[in-house]
């Protein structure tokens, strides 16, 4: 079956186009067209078209950088909680994602790769794209939430071994880049085809400097776990705004950073550098309670989860189309708000068919109103959802 979205205000990932319509066949974007086109057009019965009353057709939200979703998560260790955090995703518009992992001791480490690993291809809603591993060669002294005795000095062979159960899907990986050895590890790294951020890092000016020298290149949530900008050294911070070859992920759920912050982010990073994430934990939207993520109980509070042991934030409850309405608040227009979240990502993670509505891409499709609710979710051009 073939599927025609029309009447709708097209956010191709680079413009807006008012009054266009999109044709998906066999699972890829097949043409683009206006609605005049449209109209002189003669369907036949094997396509189906929906009329979207004039909402944004976007292409599908990517989150690159997510622990849980929906009371499911990375943490579990269990195939099928990967399968219904896919499924939930796609009702938020979120079309792929990296399931994400914190540090670990090894044996959890394994068995959360090998999950993830046996639950792609037989996702119901989001694609896997591939495993993002947060840690465990980051810094203690900027750990997070991160449990400190799961942090690790680098070591190549432990690397190996996460690399081989991964049976190469592990795509990307946050590290810091002042830790001895992380060259080799880097250079190792790239090799592969892993993209490597640096976060979670106590990193001076001169460390983040000689990490892009090996391939560092990308940045984990900017602002959070990462030595802050000091007159006297940038440090990791000043490094990711002074250098426009620095990618960046950025919470935006109004609590992990000041909203005018964006402003300044926007002015002085390369717009197509910005990476939208959630870090969402397992328990966002999740509707019922007792809250866990990582291990430990979490309140909801203030915009974000808190460990109810002692208050401190343990994490994002961002969905992905939240955060594209939120940037948009903070001052960013629509189409370059979408952009963040889409063709961005999909770049920087080599993601060579994902992230805009272009003829040939997948049939990645997100349809939203202008009060940015979800309506139609498309995912290699089977309908994932559909309200309208």
């Amino acid at each position: 079956m073939s599927i025609c979205l029309y009447n709708g205000t097209l956010l191709s990932g680079f413009s807006v186009m008012e009054n266009c319509a999109v044709l998906i066949e066999d699972g890829k974007i097949a043409d683009v067209f206006s609605q005049k086109r449209f109209q002189q057009k003669h369907f036949g019965a094997s396509v189906k078209l929906f009329d979207v009353q004039g909402s944004y057709i976007a292409p599908g939200l990517i989150d690159t950088h997510i622990h849980g979703f929906y009371g499911y998560g990375t943490e579990d260790g269990d195939p099928n909680s990967i399968l219904e955090m896919s499924k939930h995703l796609a009702d938020y518009g979120v079309t792929a994602f990296n399931p994400t992992l914190y540090s670990s001791d090894e044996e959890t480490f394994l068995k959360a790769i090998m999950a993830i690993n046996e639950a792609m291809g037989k996702e119901e809603g989001a694609r896997i794209m591939g495993i993002h591993l947060e840690g465990p060669f980051v810094s203690p002294e900027r750990a997070g939430v991160q449990r400190p005795e799961t942090i690790k000095k680098v070591d190549l062979d432990l690397m190996e071994r996460l690399w081989n159960a991964s049976k190469g899907t592990i795509v990307n990986m946050t590290v810091a880049p002042e830790l001895k050895g992380m060259r080799e590890l880097a250079l190792s790294c790239l090799k592969k085809g892993i993209v490597l951020q640096a976060g979670h890092t106590n990193a001076l000016y001169e460390n983040m400097v000689e990490g892009m020298q090996a391939g560092i290149l990308h940045s984990t949530h900017l602002f959070n776990a990462m030595s802050s900008l000091h007159h006297r050294n940038p440090n990791a911070v000043g490094a990711v705004l002074i250098h426009p070859e620095m990618a960046c992920e950025i919470i935006a759920d109004g609590v992990h950073v000041h909203r005018d912050l964006f402003k300044l982010v926007a002015r002085d990073k390369p717009l197509d550098k910005i990476v939208l994430v959630t870090d969402a934990l397992k328990p966002t939207e999740q509707e019922t309670e007792p809250l866990f993520a990582n291990g430990e109980e979490v309140v909801f509070s203030g915009g974000c989860f808190h460990r109810k042991s002692d208050d401190v934030i343990a994490g994002s409850a961002l969905t992905m189309i939240k955060g594209v309405h939120n940037l948009v608040d903070f001052g960013m227009p629509i189409c370059d708000a979408v952009r963040c979240a889409t063709s961005n990502p999909a770049q920087i993670m080599h993601y060579t068919t994902k992230g805009q509505i272009i003829p040939g891409y997948d049939g990645d499709i997100v349809v939203f109103d202008r009060q940015f609710n979800v309506l139609v979710s498309v995912i290699d051009g089977k309908i994932k959802k559909n309200i309208l």
